[in-house]
């Protein structure tokens, strides 16, 4: 017999399981702790996510989410400038066709079985080559094939000189060139791993950027990780980034993404939604006391233009007998907002009074003493009616003017307006598709539209205007067609010199002033809010998320 009846035999094996026991529970405290010391960046992506893959980043979060996993050859600082990534310096030729590209040697595609023993290898030229022609190959079908398909003639004009020299050649200049190649749509991809994946490579991403794909549950998580690789280092020298994490949830009710936030569930929340507005800004934009000290809430400008078009082409047989055919009746209408009231009541204050033209403010060369647009002036208003022959809107036929629920309450707001002066107005409220539908066949007189910026270049909203741009190819919505302000776009492609291409961007965006295709009603703004725990989250016009350089304590 032996004590408490355990052979002695069996001690030892009892014995040696105990310290396996105790070395599984020492190691699974010691991932505990470490995991707690992890800095994990949580926000949410309301509106979902539809790919992972940089040539379908057609929507925010999807440019938000391939940022931090891909890089491009450029890429843009806070500013807007077009700074060194990929590629470490370039050269553009005497006539502006040519673009060389030299590219670093240390970046390395992240780790993914297929690379050979499962590391990631040196990024080359041929990269670019292919990353670029898969937006513009028709089997891709990349929402993002714009970017090249009228500015190189064929896959030959995308050339890997060796493995470090990456050259462009371009149909003709186009000097926001650089700027459009900050696009996410511009990122590199690896030839072997797209490949292999296929159209699986959406939710299987491999770039070299500074955070790494890990796991995505459609609708419900999305976790990135810290790519412990990445090649770009702070000033100090230190390697980015900083953070270990980052974790996205899909909550699509707004109000419950906001109380998450509030719970500190989140650390970032992006947007003021009207549901909550009050409840967190006072009328001229300041942040409530029932807040103040909580976290903190950031407002810079975005770049787009929140407007109403109209349509002004007369041989169309919808504006033949309509009264905004007439360019003092459209003036008379810009006249007539109170864009400082509408942002006031119905923003809180978010936005810019939009009286200094279509480009908006915080675009590189953006200059209200040069541009005039319109300031709130009924008097004047009505004076213009009074020209046109519509005195207090006498003789005028009601006026359909085309919004989506989302925008109804500042469309009221412009109806209420428009009233005033004696123009009458019945709104229509359609869903977004349909009302894209009718804008790009130039079926719709009376508008609400908004353009944001897909690069940092006033070139992006004057092409609305050029004639070349007819619907349904183009962004020309309002069917504004003028030889001269035409003559002045294909010059600017010309102008290498950025400030004198500048002005010729002011001086066509004066005549779309004058002409009144638009009213436009306000510059938008963006709106963050940080827990008190972040820092260096950077602001910028494009609203682009970088997070390489944000920190948790």
């Amino acid at each position: 017999m032996c004590k408490n009846n355990i052979p002695y035999r069996m001690r030892g094996s009892f014995k040696y399981i105990f310290w396996i026991f105790c070395s599984i529970l020492f190691i699974s405290c010691k991932e505990t702790a470490d995991n707690k010391n992890k800095k994990v960046f949580n926000i949410n992506l309301d509106q979902g996510l539809t790919s992972l893959d940089p040539a379908f980043a057609r929507n925010q979060n999807a440019i938000w989410m391939t940022n931090q996993i891909f890089n491009g050859l450029v890429q843009i600082d806070s500013n807007l400038q077009t700074v060194p990534c990929i590629a470490k310096t370039w050269q553009i030729s005497a006539d502006a066709l040519t673009y060389t590209f030299n590219l670093r040697n240390d970046v390395y595609f992240q780790d993914d079985p297929i690379f050979k023993n499962g590391k990631g290898r040196k990024v080359v030229a041929s990269d670019f080559a292919y990353s670029f022609y898969r937006l513009i190959d028709p089997k891709i079908a990349s929402s993002g094939g714009w970017i090249f398909s009228d500015k190189v003639k064929d896959q030959q004009n995308f050339i890997a000189l060796n493995d470090s020299t990456f050259q462009i050649k371009l149909v003709r200049p186009f000097p926001p060139f650089m700027s459009l190649l900050t696009s996410q749509y511009c990122s590199v991809v690896p030839k072997e791993v797209v490949e292999h994946y296929g159209k699986d490579f959406r939710s299987h991403p491999v770039g070299t950027g500074p955070f790494k794909f890990k796991y995505w549950k459609e609708g419900e998580i999305l976790v990135l990780l810290k790519n412990d690789h990445y090649w770009e280092k702070d000033s100090n020298g230190f390697q980015l980034p900083y953070i270990d994490a980052l974790k996205a949830s899909f909550i699509t009710d707004k109000q419950s993404g906001f109380m998450s936030f509030l719970k500190k569930d989140l650390d970032f929340y992006y947007s003021v939604d009207g549901s909550y507005r009050d409840d967190i800004l006072t009328k001229s934009g300041k942040m409530t006391s029932k807040y103040k000290g909580k976290f903190t809430l950031r407002k810079g400008p975005y770049l787009c233009t929140e407007y109403v078009g109209i349509l002004v082409d007369s041989t169309l047989d919808i504006v033949k007998n309509s009264p905004l055919r007439f360019k003092k009746v459209r003036q008379a209408i810009n006249y007539s907002i109170d864009r400082e009231k509408l942002i006031k009541y119905l923003r809180n204050g978010i936005g810019i009074p939009s009286t200094s033209g279509f480009i908006p403010k915080g675009m590189p060369g953006f200059d209200s003493a040069t541009v005039h647009g319109y300031n709130y002036n009924p008097k004047l208003a009505a004076k213009l009616l009074v020209e046109a022959g519509y005195p207090e809107g006498k003789g005028l036929t009601e006026i359909t003017l085309n919004t989506t629920t989302t925008y109804k309450d500042l469309i009221e707001f412009i109806q209420g307006e428009l009233s005033a002066i004696g123009i009458k107005t019945k709104i229509d409220v359609s869903p977004s598709a349909s009302l894209r539908d009718l804008m790009s066949k130039n079926n719709v007189n009376f508008f609400r539209g908004s353009w944001i910026a897909d690069y940092a270049d006033g070139e992006n909203y004057l092409s609305m205007f050029y004639s070349k741009n007819k619907v349904p190819y183009g962004p020309n919505y309002t069917a504004f067609y003028n030889k001269a302000f035409d003559k002045l776009f294909e010059e600017s492609y010309y102008e290498p010199n950025n400030e004198k291409r500048f002005k010729l961007y002011r001086e066509m965006d004066q005549m779309v002033m004058d002409y009144s295709p638009v009213v436009p009603v306000f510059y938008d703004q963006s709106v963050v809010m940080l827990q008190n725990n972040i820092s260096g989250y950077p602001m910028n016009p494009l609203s682009l998320m970088i997070l390489k350089r944000v920190k948790k304590k």
